[in-house]
């Protein structure tokens, strides 16, 4: 993970460092989940977890670092998936990776009147506008969150839009994992 680019904040290079890390795994991927943590905490308190996962004390004080979980039971809505979830004190933040299919704003007009959710995946599915998109999504507890595109039409990390509203409907569904 050490091509991605120096960002503004710790929580930018975890989404762009997940995105990355995603991005050599190829697309057509489950969606992951990933916990953030405080780097300089995760040394202090977890030694030897911090040397498997290569943290040599480089990173900055600020770092997060990213801990994929436990692969996310398929066939369970990820909606419902995530209502399940509750983060111990250590976690200070979480992300998630997920591909869907999207359509240009233009393309709203045209979708039929009363399809039920099957239908209307497979007709997105089917529709000559649509684009294949990598979303990773992170929040932290203090609210604050980011997000990073890709498109499966511009596959380069040079082409990642980043941006802190561009998933808010996740970002909010990412949050409630630390609500009581």
């Amino acid at each position: 993970m050490s091509n991605t680019p120096m960002a503004a904040n710790p929580l930018t290079r975890a989404v762009l460092e997940i995105d990355e890390y995603v991005s050599g795994l190829g697309w057509d991927q489950p969606a992951r989940l990933f916990a953030l943590v405080d780097t300089a905490r995760l040394r202090a308190e977890q030694p030897s977890l911090a040397d498997r996962l290569g943290l040599d004390g480089g990173e900055q004080a600020a770092a997060l670092t990213p801990i994929e979980q436990e692969e996310i039971p398929a066939g369970n809505p990820l909606d419902e998936f995530l209502g399940t979830i509750a983060w111990p004190d250590a976690v200070t933040g979480c992300a998630l990776t997920v591909e869907r299919l999207m359509l240009p704003p233009s393309a709203e007009a045209q979708v039929p009147k009363d399809l039920d959710e099957a239908a209307l995946t497979a007709w997105v599915a089917e529709h000559p506008e649509r684009q294949e998109v990598r979303m990773t999504v992170a929040v932290l507890r203090d609210g604050s969150r980011e997000s990073a595109l890709r498109l499966r039409e511009k596959d380069s990390p040079t082409e990642v839009l980043t941006g802190s509203d561009l998933v808010p409907g996740l970002a909010q569904a990412l949050t409630a994992t630390f609500e009581d």
